[in-house]
Formats: C-alpha cells, sequence, structure tokens
C-alpha cells in the first residue's frame, strides 16, 4: 500500500512541476494550438495556447512507476520488480501517445488545426494495438496465467471464450476484439478533450476506480488468504493499481494547469495515451465489458458524434445536436464552458459510482 502511495504522490509531483515548465519550452518554441474554423467561435481565443501537455503526464506516470520499483524493495524487501502487466500498460499508452504527438507535431509543424490523416493515424493505432494483443496473451506466470484471456469479460472472465474454434482463431479474433476496445476507448477520450480540464477530469475518476478496483483483485485474488468464494483470477493487480494511482496522480497535477482557463491543453498526445491506459486496464484487469458503464461519459460523447453524423446522413443534412462532440452542444444552447464540464464531470462521476457498485455487488452477491 505504501508503494501505491509513493507512486501516485510521485507522479502528482513530476506533473505538477514539470507542466509549467514545459508550458515555457513550447512557448518559447511558439509551439500554440490551432482552433478548428467550425468549432464554437468562442474557442477562437484559445488559438495559440500551448499543445501536447500529455507528453508530461506520460513521462510522469513512467518516470514514477519505474522509480517506485526501485524505492520499493528497500521499503519492502521481497517485493518484485515492474510486472508484466504493468510493462503492457505503460507499452499501449506510450506507443498511443507517440501516435498522438506525430499527429500534435504534423498540426503545429504544418500550421493547419488538422494532423495526420485519417488513415496513417488508423494505421499507426492498429500496428500499436494489435502488438498490444498479441503480447498480452503470452507471458505466463507460475500459475500459467497471462495477462489477458481469450474470454470476454465483464466483471470477470465470463465463460465466453473467443478460443471455441482453436487456439489460432481465438487468438484473431481476441486481436481483433482488443483493438475494438481501444480504437473506441483512444477515440472517446479524444473526442471528449474539447473544453478545458474535462477529459483530464474525467480521466481522474475512472483511474481511480482501477485504483480500487486493483487493490480489491488484489486482496480477494484466488489463493489470498482473504479471499472468499468468489474470487480474481487477475495477473498482477497491486502493479496495475499502482499505475492506475500514477495516472490518477499525474493528471491532478496537469488538471491545476489544465483547468479553465486551460494554460496548456493535453492534445492528442495526451487524449489518446489516456485512452489507451484506460482500454489496457479494462483488457487487462479483465473488466472489459464494464468499461461500457465506467468510462459512461466517453461512451455518450462518442454516441453522439455517430448519432449526429448518421442522422446527417440519413436525412439529408439535418442535424439532431447542435454541434457535435455533444459538449458543443450545450455550448451553443448557452452554458458557459465551466458549466459543461463540471456537469459533465458529475455524469462522469455517477457513471463510475455505478460502475463500481456493480464490480463490488457481484462479489458480496456471489459470497
Amino acid at each position: 500500500m505504501v508503494s501505491l502511495l509513493i507512486g501516485s504522490s510521485l507522479a502528482l509531483v513530476f506533473a505538477f512541476i514539470g507542466t509549467p515548465l514545459f508550458i515555457r519550452f513550447l512557448v518559447r518554441k511558439s509551439y500554440g494550438q490551432f482552433v478548428r474554423d467550425d468549432g464554437p467561435t468562442s474557442h477562437h481565443t484559445k488559438r495559440g495556447t500551448p499543445t501536447m501537455g500529455g507528453a508530461v503526464i506520460v513521462a510522469s506516470v513512467v518516470a514514477s512507476y519505474f522509480i517506485t520499483h526501485l524505492i520499493s524493495p528497500i521499503i519492502n524487501p521481497g517485493t518484485f520488480g515492474p510486472s508484466v502487466s504493468g510493462l503492457l500498460v505503460l507499452f499501449l499508452m506510450v506507443g498511443m501517445g507517440l501516435v498522438g504527438f506525430i499527429d500534435d507535431y504534423t498540426k503545429i509543424s504544418r500550421q493547419r488545426s488538422l494532423g495526420l490523416n485519417a488513415k496513417a493515424k488508423i494505421i499507426l493505432q492498429t500496428l500499436v494495438g494489435v502488438t498490444f494483443a498479441i503480447l498480452a496473451l503470452n507471458f505466463p506466470n507460475s500459475q500459467g496465467r497471462t495477462p489477458a484471456s481469450t474470454e470476454i469479460s465483464f466483471i470477470r472472465d465470463t465463460g465466453i471464450d473467443l478460443a471455441f474454434a482453436g487456439t489460432l482463431i481465438g487468438a484473431i479474433l481476441f486481436i481483433l476484439w482488443a483493438n475494438l476496445i481501444i480504437t473506441g476507448t483512444t477515440n472517446g477520450v479524444n473526442l471528449a478533450d474539447g473544453l478545458d480540464g474535462l477529459a483530464a477530469g474525467a480521466s481522474i475518476l475512472v483511474f481511480g476506480a482501477y485504483f480500487l478496483m486493483g487493490i480489491w483483485q488484489s486482496n480477494q485474488s484466488c489463493g489470498a488468504p482473504r479471499s472468499g468464494a468468489v474470487c480474481y483470477e487477475v495477473r498482477d493487480p497491486m502493479d496495475l493499481a499502482l499505475l492506475a494511482g500514477a495516472l490518477a496522480g499525474a493528471l491532478v497535477g496537469f488538471l491545476w494547469w489544465n483547468t479553465s482557463p486551460a494554460k496548456i491543453f493535453m492534445g492528442d498526445t495526451g487524449s489518446l495515451a489516456i485512452g489507451g491506459a484506460i482500454a489496457a486496464f479494462a483488457i487487462l484487469s479483465r473488466t472489459e465489458l464494464l468499461l461500457v458503464i465506467l468510462a459512461g461519459l466517453f461512451v455518450i460523447i462518442t454516441l453522439s458524434v455517430i448519432i449526429q453524423v448518421g442522422y446527417f446522413k440519413l436525412s439529408g443534412g439535418k442535424r439532431v445536436f447542435k454541434m457535435a462532440p455533444l459538449q458543443h452542444h450545450f455550448e451553443l444552447k448557452g452554458w458557459a464552458e465551466v458549466t459543461v464540464v463540471v456537469r459533465f464531470w458529475i455524469v462522469a462521476g455517477l457513471c463510475v459510482a455505478v460502475a463500481l457498485g456493480l464490480f463490488y455487488g457481484e462479489w458480496v452477491v456471489g459470497n
């Protein structure tokens, strides 16, 4: 538990101190945000605000994770180093963050609001996602447990195995399933990153939930002294909790500077990295379908875009919302930006509360 507090605190301090330093660097380089012309007119004042702040979040998490593992054996002799599950979360987070960084840098270097074209972005994201999925099905521990499972999971593996037609077919179906989760989550966070502090605040709540779930899964893991009739077969749950705490801490430190009026934006560097990390937690903690509820705000925002685009095409130019994603619809209805952000945080918190209730309630009923 001490290691979790150390990791979370270090990430918070690194992000809190590192963000203003990064802001100064970006200002000197004139690396500012370009605002899309078809967005709300009130956002034009944000043009030139430093972007790519997600680099600080990613760096803070990586640094705090490895420093914590260096310190932990001193505090608690016998503690093991980084786990395969933890390294996989970092791989997907950093990999997606690099895709976002390329996208952000393209916008800045070419002086436009659009970065990578859709095809290039999809190829890079798929490359990272497929690699993650393949690695997650390997590296069994002494109990033969791999970081991920070919079974579809809700609060735990459901028994619906994608390997029903054989190991190879199961692996292929899992890769497709994992990439569906990764793509949906990264796009969801990316779409939510349209107002100051919205994506960061909502993500803190999600990672806070995974922090608690990781601790609980560790205490109630199969074979643990305190486990009841229902236990969790999750690989490295405490290390997942460490990373969830580090991500929450880094986002708190970043949010201090990102809250309205934002002094820096996380950019695609941050939103794709955060989305990748959330997807990794869902897959490795065996809570894939629970993610739909846990990250409910991101799901709602993504659905608003799908509905808007679909209805526009089917109706020949009509719209359901004044603008999509959903947060801009409420802005155009006259809500102040801060009002939209805080109310959306409340929605995100309610979704997290329901998900945690289901998670704990399933264990109570099972025991």
